[in-house]
């Protein structure tokens, strides 16, 4: 499949005509697959096959951290909606782990449908792509009895965490491992500052400011021959049917953090304020460039959360939880007051979170990240959705609805026209607070 992507790019192959050639290597697969399945296993149970969905930095990045985890990994299979990702990627992981990668060109799949090959392929799957397909390609790796590790957030609508926590079960019910990339829970450092707020260190918790400032993330130019779909599959984090903006994208780690000092529960309801303040160009998809959420708990403990990407600014981020007796910074390490304290140590949660995930695998042991997946990413749903509409969103509600972005990820496929495209300014529409409304009744 090489040749192909590089044909593409020497030679101005259209797209439609690699997948068409992704078809047929598609079709060869079986013949690959026995291939792999000999070389993987020639060494008994200590080969694990692992594939990638998705082929951007961030699924990259997984790989690699999967591959320094586990001697026994081998990077086996993978898949993006452009196919000059998966070259690059390819080549990427090759120099770092040489002897590890053995993906050929009859398992590297573009398109849509990739992921179903790159499953087959697979004892362990990395998702890490759009986030509108995390629950169900999850989903699809668990039922298939895979070993699954996916990125935030973890869905981008009521309807994508509902699917979630249904993969939840399978994978209890399957006893395999579903680890999760809110790394926060992996770090060392956060864990001990955590514990000590549980314990007492700040007193009780009176409000937590969150902050998530930073320019625009990944802007991506459009190549010419891009057609209008795949160019914003390439700049996903830019269109809300994708990624579902901000809130969930980004300041989910953030709402994370504050359920886990909240001892992992909810908030019974939220208002939020967004929009669009300069951030107007194409390039810049149909996204909010700033959000301020507030979310309000049973108890009356309010979590202030801010999140922007905008160029020019102050930029931060942080996570600060204020206490009767002090107060704390979670990425600090570090408390003030009564009780002071400052852990110096160092850790990569990134590669933390993998190390966890083979353990669990090779000791029979599933590890299963669920619950608080779920929940903090309908924190992040809920506050995007009442930025969007300007309205009061209550945990009942949203927990309630089966609001989901259109199209479906199921419904989604190669030929298909995105349901967002520009207006005659050449900027695409965005919702308007007051006049927008997602959720049923």
């Amino acid at each position: 499949m090489t040749s192909s992507i590089e044909s593409e790019k020497s030679q101005g192959t259209t797209r439609r005509d690699f997948l068409k050639s992704s078809a047929m290597a598609a079709s060869a697969a079986a013949m690959g697959a026995q291939f792999i399945e000999k070389n993987a296993y020639a060494a008994g149970s200590d080969i694990l096959r692992v594939g990638m969905i998705g082929c951007g930095p961030r699924c990259a990045g997984a790989a690699a951290q999967a591959l320094n985890a586990d001697p026994g990994a081998r990077l086996v299979a993978m898949c993006d909606i452009l196919p000059n990702r998966i070259k690059d990627k390819r080549e990427q992981l090759k120099k770092q782990r040489k002897d590890q990668v053995m993906v050929d060109d009859a398992h590297c799949f573009a398109g849509f449908d990739g992921y179903k090959q790159v499953i087959e392929a697979s004892d362990v799957v990395l998702i890490a792509n759009a986030a509108k397909f995390h629950p169900f390609h999850a989903m699809a790796a668990l039922q298939a009895g895979k070993h699954v590790f996916v990125e935030k957030p973890h869905g981008i609508d009521p309807a994508g965490i509902k699917l979630l926590q249904r993969a939840v079960e399978v994978a209890k019910e399957k006893k395999l491992c579903l680890v999760s990339g809110l790394q926060s829970r992996y770090h060392t450092g956060y864990q001990e500052t955590v514990k000590r707020i549980h314990n007492g260190a700040i007193g009780d918790v009176i409000a937590i400011e969150e902050n998530f400032l930073r320019p625009p993330y990944q802007i991506t130019q459009r190549e010419p021959w891009m057609s209008e779909l795949v160019w914003q599959c390439s700049t996903q984090y830019h269109f809300n049917w994708l990624s579902g903006d901000d809130v969930p994208q980004s300041l989910v780690h953030n709402l994370d953090r504050t359920s886990w000092v909240m001892h992992d529960t909810a908030p019974i309801k939220c208002h939020g304020l967004g929009g669009r303040s300069s951030m107007t160009e194409p390039i810049y998809g149909n996204v909010f460039d700033h959000h301020s959420v507030v979310y309000e708990y049973e108890n009356g403990v309010r979590i202030y959360a801010l999140c922007r990407t905008t160029e020019g600014c102050y930029n931060d981020a942080s996570s600060n939880v204020l206490g009767c007796k002090g107060r704390a910074s979670i990425l600090n390490c570090q408390i003030w007051g009564e009780n002071p304290w400052r852990w110096d140590g160092g850790c990569d949660p990134y590669q933390i979170e993998h190390d966890t995930l083979f353990k669990g695998i090779r000791s029979g042991e599933p590890v299963n990240n669920g619950d608080y997946m779920a929940r903090s990413t309908m924190m992040g749903i809920m506050g995007q959705i009442s930025c969007y509409t300007g309205e009061e969103i209550t945990w009942e509600r949203i927990n309630k609805s089966d609001f989901a972005y259109a199209p479906k990820p199921e419904e989604c496929h190669d030929d298909m026209e995105p349901p967002v495209l520009p207006e005659a300014s050449g900027s695409y529409p965005v919702y308007k607070p007051g006049f927008t409304r997602l959720l049923e009744g």
